[in-house]
């Protein structure tokens, strides 16, 4: 008791620079998440041709769209898995064992055959390395969010946790540029036959540095103290559905639009431009860019504003301006597809989606105490990830097919802002000002 009393006046002792090294640690998982994801929806294209052959490329894009969408099937199982490891072992740990599995999942998809070279088996293991994926992501986001927030000064959560979401917009910002070379050094027959494997080994590399930095950094204080205490929770999953089932809603609630809000404009635009607007490929990866660009400088500053006047206003203006305006920026870039158009139209999406998404991480972790922290966020937003975020790049292609109506996926962008920001949040009461140690 006395070793755990004194790691916890370490630590306290050791905060303000320790800070610094969990955020950057923390961030690089994320960073190299969104880089692997947005990566997959910028080649989807060429990845369905590869991988699900069909006469209609519209019918390959669903198949390649589909599996993008199966990663997130497996968030809430490792949301469960590794949060309960996480709240019973410890968060470091956990974050260790995420970005290794995270790292060779996507080196496996890196090296994959195709289906022209093993038939049905290149589907099939391209599922499989989606599947682990997702089960590393859904206890990786919660975890390194609750290790920057559990590290914040007061007064600062949605600042400090808001870096967890900035550096996935980095990882998009990344992800277009590396395709923007790629596409204008490689011609298309080199591009499809081995470009495209070119990011997804860079993705891998997020394994040794990860491990490398994470492997060296303390324990959150607040972990700490929960030991200290004698208080880990020994079955965090029972305790949550038992003592939580309210948070645990509302935080799935608040999640939905904090994941269909990101997906639509960051992964579904890029593709859908290209196939159904037949804006080049270049050119929607340079609106992708300058729209992230834009969003990753705003992010710690709308977070920052929330820690000074709640997380809630800022939460329900972007849901309900994004009620109101994402039928006419959807009609604007559909009735004139150009690359003006759809910077204009990308960046508005984004910059709505970046007011949400900046106390996010915050909101979430302050819903829940410490000893269940991490099961209950990670379980939280990886329903709403799974559920809402996942198969929105699916699901607005779907429209657009079944409808015939470019302007259709601002349906669902407009339902995700209603969920959220007239039903979760109205059940929801002001966090940001109290103690969560």
């Amino acid at each position: 008791m006395a070793e755990v009393a004194q790691k916890v006046h370490v630590t306290q002792e050791a905060v303000a620079p320790m800070r610094v090294r969990a955020i950057v640690a923390c961030s690089l998982g994320h960073f190299f998440e969104l880089f692997d994801f947005v990566m997959y929806g910028f080649f989807a294209v060429i990845i369905g041709k590869l991988f699900f052959p069909a006469s209609d490329p519209m019918t390959s894009l669903l198949s390649s769209f589909a599996t993008y969408g199966v990663g997130f099937l497996m968030r809430p199982v490792g949301a469960i898995v590794i949060g309960a490891y996480g709240d019973r072992n410890g968060r470091k740990s956990a974050l260790v064992l995420t970005i290794c599995v995270m790292a060779l999942s996507t080196l496996g998809i890196a090296f994959l055959p195709t289906y022209a070279q093993i038939g049905i088996l290149a589907p099939l293991l391209l599922v499989a390395c989606r599947l682990i994926q997702g089960f590393s992501t859904g206890g990786e986001w919660g975890g390194a969010a609750a290790f920057m927030v559990e590290y914040a000064p007061k007064g600062t959560r949605g600042w400090v946790g808001s870096w967890q979401n900035f550096s996935g917009t980095l990882g998009v910002v990344a992800g277009s540029v590396t395709a923007a070379i790629l596409s204008s050094l490689m011609d298309t027959s080199s591009l499809e036959s081995w470009g495209w494997r070119i990011p997804f080994i860079i993705g891998a590399i997020a394994g040794p540095v990860g491990y490398y930095l994470r492997r060296n950094i303390d324990e959150t204080p607040a972990f700490d103290r929960t030991v200290a205490n004698k208080t880990v929770e020994k079955n965090p999953l029972s305790a949550v559905l038992t003592g939580y089932p309210y948070n645990l809603l509302v935080g799935l609630g608040i999640s939905v639009f904090g994941t269909a809000g990101f997906y639509i404009p960051f992964v579904f635009l890029p593709a859908f431009a290209r196939q159904t607007l037949k804006i080049g490929f270049s050119e929607a990866l340079v609106a992708t860019t300058i729209a992230s660009l834009v969003g990753a400088i705003l992010m710690p500053i709308f977070a920052g504003i929330s820690d000074r006047v709640g997380r809630k206003p800022m939460m329900v203006v972007a849901c309900g301006t994004t009620l109101l305006a994402s039928y006419p920026l959807f009609a604007y870039l559909s009735h004139s597809p150009s690359l003006m158009t759809l910077i204009v139209s990308q960046t508005a999406l984004v910059v709505l989606a970046v007011i949400f998404l900046g106390p996010l991480p915050a909101i979430l972790c302050e819903l829940f105490p410490t000893a269940v922290r991490y099961t209950a966020l990670s379980m939280s937003y990886g329903l709403g990830v799974m559920i809402f975020g996942g198969f929105a790049p699916f699901i607005g292609t779907y429209l657009v097919n079944v409808t015939g109506d470019p302007i259709s996926p601002t349906y669902y962008v407009m339902f995700a802002a209603i969920v959220s920001g007239l039903v979760a949040l109205l059940f929801y009461k002001e966090t940001a000002f109290k103690d969560i140690q």
